[in-house]
């Protein structure tokens, strides 16, 4: 299955630059309440690795020291496996990056749905007719451009409902606005609407029941060991991702916008942004 084997979506450079950027601290503010030199946290944020200033650092951001060590170290990736049945990940090009989009069915009579339409629609199509499936819906976890650019050409091929977030700013292949906490079926597969705002202004998770798994569908709440940031409010981000994502259970799968597959208790163990979930 595609996407399987992918690196993680940030570097503890990327980390750091997100939390700073959150919290609205200055390199010069943020090295000051640190203790260490301008020199010595820009090169923390440039990718140079040392842990002593990383520990010093850490907790002004709100971040996890020993598992951005961790992280920095190399010695951790997630270990989550895809349900073997009932769920596609397509890792889909977007310039010089990738994301993600998902098929998720139920195995008894081939009705699916797709999450997200990705860059393109070639791959997402080809799935389903390979599966031989029924696409009945698109949920889409927010309107950035590379979640909904392969949108008009999926809907060309299958005229389906497509549904989005009510606070997102735009509906895309004419979507129809959903409140958090609407639920949905894929064939006989419960679909349960969890808000997760602040990368987004509208962001939903999407957390689907099948037969012996759960998968929450995250976009870019959460990452493997990151999260997408916050481009609307990162105290939001933090927050909702904090009630939706980490009061389910451990073994619920994550399905993010980019990176590898995750899951909910890797990510209470391991993920820095969130040190007490």
């Amino acid at each position: 299955m595609e996407g399987m084997h992918l690196t993680l979506e940030d570097e503890v450079s990327d980390i750091l630059g997100k939390a700073q950027t959150g919290l609205g601290l200055s390199t010069e503010n943020l090295a000051d309440r640190a203790g260490i030199s301008r020199e010595a946290l820009r090169a923390l944020r440039q990718g140079e690795r040392d842990d002593a200033a990383l520990e010093k650092v850490a907790p002004h951001l709100g971040l996890d020291p020993a598992r951005l060590k961790a992280l920095a170290a190399g010695d951790w990736q997630p270990t989550a496996q895809p349900p073997s049945e009932g769920f596609a990940m397509l890792n889909l090009p977007f310039g010089a990056y990738s994301v993600n989009a998902y098929l998720v069915w139920d195995p008894a009579n081939r009705s699916a749905a797709c999450f997200d339409a990705g860059t393109k629609a070639g791959p997402i199509l080809e799935v389903i007719d390979q599966h031989d499936l029924k696409l009945e819906t698109v949920f889409l976890t927010h309107t950035h451009g590379d979640h909904i650019e392969g949108l008009a050409d999926l809907l060309k091929a299958h005229d389906v409902p497509v549904w989005v977030g009510e606070g997102e700013p735009k509906a895309p292949g004419g979507a129809r606005r959903l409140a958090p906490g609407k639920a949905f079926r894929i064939g006989g597969l419960p679909v349960e609407t969890r808000l997760t705002r602040g990368h987004a202004e509208g962001g939903i998770t999407y957390v689907v029941k099948g037969p012996g798994w759960t998968v929450a569908v995250v976009g870019d709440a959460v990452f493997a060991g990151s999260v997408g940031g916050g481009m609307v409010s990162y105290a939001d981000a933090l927050e909702t991702a904090r009630k939706a994502i980490f009061t389910l259970p451990d073994d619920v799968l994550i399905a993010p916008g980019h990176g590898p597959l995750t899951t909910v208790g890797e990510e209470r163990r391991h993920n820095p942004f969130f040190p007490s979930a």
